[in-house]
Formats: C-alpha cells, structure tokens, sequence
C-alpha cells in the first residue's frame, strides 16, 4: 500500500516533460533587471532559493530523484515529522555551494597576494643593497602580489554586494606588504633618527627625570616635548623589554594601521559610499611615502591631529553635536585631552592643528569656536612655560624664515639626491604625490556634489599650505605639508577614479523618493545609451592609475634604504665604541647616519664633520688625519677621542651631495696611515680608531 502523500506533494504540480519547474523568484525579473538590488534587498522568495532544504531537492526532476524513485519506500516513523532520509550527496541542495563559493571569492585575490608576499620574503636578500635600495632587491613574487592586491581591492570595492569587511581586509593585506616587508627583512630597526628616540627614551629611563638646557644642551629640545618619549619609556617598563629597539621596527605597521579609524570616521562625515570611502583610504596608504610612521613623535601626533580633525568634524556641525550642553562639554574634554597629548608631544603639529581648525571656522558648516580656541590656549600655555628655554634660542630663526619661501622649500646641501638610484628614486616620490594632488583637482572639478557638500575636508586638505611661509622646518617643511594635506588630498582623489560619488545628503534625498535618487530617475527618462566596449568610458583607467600609484610605492618610500638600513655588524661596532668610552668622550664621523649615534648623549659628545661649513670640510678632505688630529685634540685624559667610519655614513654622503666614495676612501686610508690614531675595531660594516694621546 503506498504511503499517503505529503502536503508538499499534494500541492506542488508535477511539471511537464522538458518544462523547468517554476521558481516565484523569477516573478519579478523584469523589475529586477530594471534596478538591480542588493543581497539585503533581494526578495524573499529569491532567499530562500538559495537556502533549499532536502526534501524540496527530492522534488526536482533530476538525476538524484530519478535514481530515489526506483528505491522502496520506507515507512516513516510514527510520531515523527515527515522527513525524507539523508542517504547521499544527491540529497543536498546544488545551489549552496556556488552561492557560498560566489561570496567568498574576494578571499582567492587577497591570499595568493599574501602567499606571493611571503614567498618574496624568503628568496629577497638584503646584504648587498645598491642604489636602488629595496626595489632592486625584492623578489619579483613581490611585485606580482602587490599587483594582485590591487585588483581584487579594485573588484571588491566596486562590487555592490560586497560589505566593508572585505575592503578592510584587502587594506590590512597593503599595510602588511607596504609596512611589514622591512621589519620581516631586516634583522635591526631602520632610520637613524628612530634609534636617536630609543636613546632619548633610555635617558628618561636612566635619569628618571627631565633636564635643562645646562645638562643636555641641543638634546635638551626633548625634554621640553617629552609626551612622546615619557610613553614609551613607560611602555618599555610595562613589556619588561630592555629598550625601545626590541619592538620599534614594526612601528610603521602599527601606526599605519592605527590611522584607519579617524580616516574612516572623517571620510564617513561626507559620504556613505562605500567605494570613495575604501579608494580615498588605499589612495592615503599608497601616496603616505614620506616616512613619517617611524617610531618618532610626529607619528603619533599625526595619529592625534587626525582624531582631533574627526572629533570636530562630526559634532562641531550644524548636524553635530547632539545632546546638548552637556553632550558638548564632554566631547570639549575628550578635545583637550587629544590636543594636550599633541602639543607635549612635538613642535610642528600643533601649528598645523591650530591652521586647520581656523580654517574650518570660517565655513558656514563650523562655525564653533570651542576647538580652535582650546587648542590655541593649550598650544600657547606650553610653549610660554616648558618650550620657552627652546622657543627664546630659535626665535631669532624662526623670525628670519618667515615670508622667505625659496629658502623654505630648498633642500640644501647634504639633502641632494645624487646618483641613478637616488635620483629616480626622489622623481618616483615626486610623481607619486604630485599625481595624487593632480587626482585631486580633476576630483573636485568633475564631482560637482562634493565642492559643496564636502567644502569642509576641501579646506583641511589647503589649510597646511600657507605654513610654507613660516618656516623651512629644517628643510623639511615641504614633507610635512605634503602628509598633512593627504588625508583630504586623497579623497577628492578617489572621487577622481569613481563614476558618481553618493553623499548623506544624496542618500536621504533617495530614501524620500522610494529609494531612487533623482539622478536615477533622470536617467530612466533618457534614451537608453547604446552598448558600447568598455574601453570606450576609460573603464581601464582607473584600476590602472590605482596599481601604477601602489607600484610606485615601493621606490618613493624603501628606495633610499640603503642609507636607513643598518646590517647587525655596523650596529655591534657602534655598541663596541660606547661600552669603552670614558665619560666625556668626543665621537667624530662623518654625518650621523649610524646606530646609536646618540647613544648615551648625556656622557660622550659627538662631532660630525660634514654638518661643519664648507670650508672646513674641504680642508679636511685635503689633509684628513692632520685636519682631524687638530680637531680632536680637545678630549682631555681620561676622556678619549675616536673616529668612526661605517658604510651608513658612507652611503648617506654618496646618495645626497656630501663626499663621494673616492674622497671617503681618502679619509680613511689617510687616518689608517698616521701614526697619531690607533685602529681598535675594524669589520665589513666600517673602522673605529682612537686618537693617541700627545707626548
């Protein structure tokens, strides 16, 4: 006797031989064709397709119910629902695993990306870097995956289906390339000044306190500005770490990574479209080149600036703000709090926080006081009380620079890029940022919405400009303007590269109307465009602009790090001088571009010739032991003279004007040859001679 039939059998007609069962997913094609939805939007019916359940399979025609029907029923259990057992594969739903495997496919890009990268980490080799620094090095695996990288960021990012997590992924995946690859390769932390701010860490740690001008002389500037270095000295005791080196050469990754919040949060002030967004983040981390992430204080300043800027921007508006008075004071506190951390921390970012917040007063959209006056008030506060010792000696200087741009913006002797490698490695950086400012323009000509609706980040992006005016910064002014300006710079970039751009004001006009925007709706009433190859609209354009801009990367930021990179031999030579030097000691090198060039500064003194007028440097390079003999005579017993020459000397003088490895060479073999200095330690890194005391 056959089983009676299941409510699902009774009501589901068998369909007629050739004939496609019909799916109610497929009433409203011509809908769905007209205006594509996302998966939240999709309907339900849709849903549920692509989450068939056994039984509903079993119904199908099909290869699997050809096969079940010529099996014997089985009686089902009393008291049991009406289920059909699971006995093979052919019970499960077909349409799960395309559709798991449709979801997941912006994983494949970025892990063969990651397997690329870390394959080029294991076949790159450092030893013997040239010119060219780490470009040259690299394996080419290393190129290949960045380019992979780029274009599945760029396909996820476009795709509409897509959620954020996937474009944060991929960003994650660019810093670990961009900011990882020399903290895996290198054995010791890159940048002579980053192992300066470990010294200046282990004097607070030893001295337990600041000092003056008196004690430390130029080296005193730190602790007139010690929010940085108090931090981590106190970080060094929580980790239970001998000194800041044992983690500092992963800072570029870690404050990198730490810029993403109050980038999305100013970016997300202005617009909700998920493509501008991600785009204008990956443009900031591909054109952020100029260095400043080291572990120094302008990396964690800049980190401040940026969630001063986010603080303000979302709710010092018209449309911020809300709770009330109360709801103001404490955001104002968390305000000082921010630009407290950022004055006691360094010199020049605070200036550009007090420009950038003056400038967005004057916009109709910010017109609060609060901000910019509290940080003024801060700002003033440190620098007529802790900063004054060192504002009283360089004010004479810092009045002089004011107005004289050229001298400003030049880089100077010593800071000249010379040879192949530093040359083309210094025009990759120049197009690299100035293509990105080129980006920008075209962004706020072609996407007329943004001019007004986000005039705002427009002005944070202009504000740092005039600051060329104040001062040079140690030739160092058009750097720092360049990072300041990037963060609006690369929005308006990534507006460039988009088709249309959505804002918030945009989206609730489309939420009015039904969810169709009047740009939308204006183009259903066109005559429909005809089919056209996509090379036609430039489609290639700018996933092409976004990989030359990753690419170039790469030279602009690790091209020079055969001067910031300081193999184990060169830093155990260095170590060797300071565990022998008595107190008040005189170190003389060429320049200081070695490790532990101010290792405990508090004791030894040190004198880099080539920072010396140029005359005095000539007379040097015609009678090096004679002339260097002279100058060091000063150390008196049991104080001790020395001379150190190591290839990261030697590679700073040749890459930016100095000395040339000829005249370098001279120096050397003179003072190996007088019978005045003694060789102490000699390797492949460089040589270390002490000064003979005089008869």
């Amino acid at each position: 006797m056959r089983p009676p039939a299941t409510p699902r059998e009774r009501s589901a007609p068998e369909p007629a031989p050739g004939q496609e069962p019909r799916d109610a997913s497929n009433r409203d094609a011509p809908e769905a064709a007209e205006e594509p939805r996302t998966s939240q939007e999709r309907p339900r019916a849709s849903q549920e397709s692509d989450t068939t359940t056994s039984d509903e399979a079993s119904a199908r025609p099909g290869r699997g119910s050809t096969a079940r029907a010529h099996r014997p029923s089985t009686p089902e259990p009393s008291g049991s629902a009406a289920e059909l057992p699971v006995t093979d594969l052919s019970d499960l739903a077909p349409a799960a695993w395309p559709t798991r495997m449709a979801a997941a496919w912006p994983a494949v890009p970025l892990l063969v990306a990651l397997a690329l990268w870390g394959y080029a980490m294991r076949h790159t080799d450092v030893s013997a870097l040239d010119d060219y620094g780490l470009v040259s090095a690299l394996h080419p695996t290393f190129w290949a995956g960045l380019a992979v990288l780029t274009a599945g960021f760029w396909l996820t990012v476009r795709d509409p289906r897509r959620r954020n997590g996937w474009s944060l992924a991929y960003v994650l995946g660019l810093l670990v390339m961009e900011r990882a690859t020399q903290a895996v390769l290198y054995p010791t932390p890159l940048y002579a000044w980053a192992w300066k701010h470990d010294a200046v860490i282990d004097h607070l740690l030893t001295s337990g306190g600041l000092q003056t001008a008196d004690q430390l002389g130029d080296m005193a500037v730190y602790d007139q500005w010690p929010g940085f270095f108090a931090a981590q000295a106190a970080l060094v005791r929580l980790l239970g770490v001998d000194n800041a080196a044992m983690y500092m050469a992963w800072w570029p990754l870690v404050s990198s990574v730490l810029l993403l919040l109050p980038l999305l949060l100013i970016y997300r002030t202005f617009t909700e479209d998920r493509r501008l967004t991600w785009t204008a983040v990956w443009l900031f981390c591909v054109a952020n080149w100029v260095g400043q992430d080291y572990f120094s204080p302008q990396s964690v300043a800049f980190l401040l600036h940026l969630g001063v800027i986010a603080v303000v921007l979302r709710r010092y508006g018209r449309s911020g703000g809300r709770g009330g008075r109360q709801g103001q004071a404490v955001w104002t506190v968390l305000l000082s709090v921010l630009v407290t951390a950022i004055v006691v921390s360094h010199q020049l970012t605070p200036g550009m926080l007090v420009v950038t917040l003056v400038a967005l007063v004057f916009t109709r959209r910010y017109r609060h006081w609060v901000p910019a006056v509290t940080t003024v008030v801060i700002f003033l506060a440190w620098c007529l009380t802790a900063a004054l010792p060192f504002l009283s000696a360089a004010m004479p200087d810092m009045i002089r620079s004011i107005g004289d741009v050229g001298a400003n913006v030049e880089t100077g002797y010593g800071a000249t890029p010379t040879g192949a490698g530093a040359v083309a490695t210094s025009w990759a950086a120049r197009l690299l940022s100035g293509s990105v400012l080129l980006l920008a323009l075209v962004g706020v000509l072609r996407q007329r919405v943004l001019r007004h609706r986000a005039l705002p980040l427009l002005l944070v992006a202009a504000a740092p400009l005039p600051m060329f005016v104040a001062s040079s910064y140690g030739s160092e002014m058009i750097f720092r303007v360049l990072m300041f300006t990037l963060p609006g710079a690369a929005f308006f970039a990534a507006a460039a590269l988009l088709p249309k751009v959505r804002t918030l004001a945009a989206d609730a006009a489309a939420r009015e109307t039904g969810g169709r925007s009047p740009a939308t709706m204006a183009r259903r009433r066109r005559l429909p465009l005809p089919s056209l190859p996509p090379l036609r609209y430039g489609a290639w354009v700018p996933p092409l602009v976004l990989l030359a801009g990753t690419l170039a990367f790469v030279p602009s930021y690790s091209g020079k790090d055969r001067i910031n990179y300081f193999p184990p031999r060169e830093v155990a030579l260095v170590q060797r001088l300071f565990d022998q030097a008595p107190d008040d000691s005189l170190v003389v090198a060429a320049n200081r571009n070695y490790p532990l060039a101010y290792e405990q500064y508090w004791r030894v003194d040190h004198y880099w010739f080539l920072d010396d007028d140029r005359r005095h440097v000539d007379e040097i390079v015609r009678d090096p032991a004679a002339v260097l003999a002279r100058d060091m005579a000063a150390a008196e017993t049991p104080a001790r003279a020395y001379f150190l020459l190591t290839q990261g000397q030697t590679a700073n003088s040749e890459m930016n004007g100095q000395l040339d490895k000829a005249q370098l060479a001279r120096v050397r073999e003179s003072v190996a040859a007088s019978p005045r200095f003694e060789l102490i330690a000699e390797n492949s890194a460089g040589v270390l001679y002490v000064l003979k005391p005089a008869s």
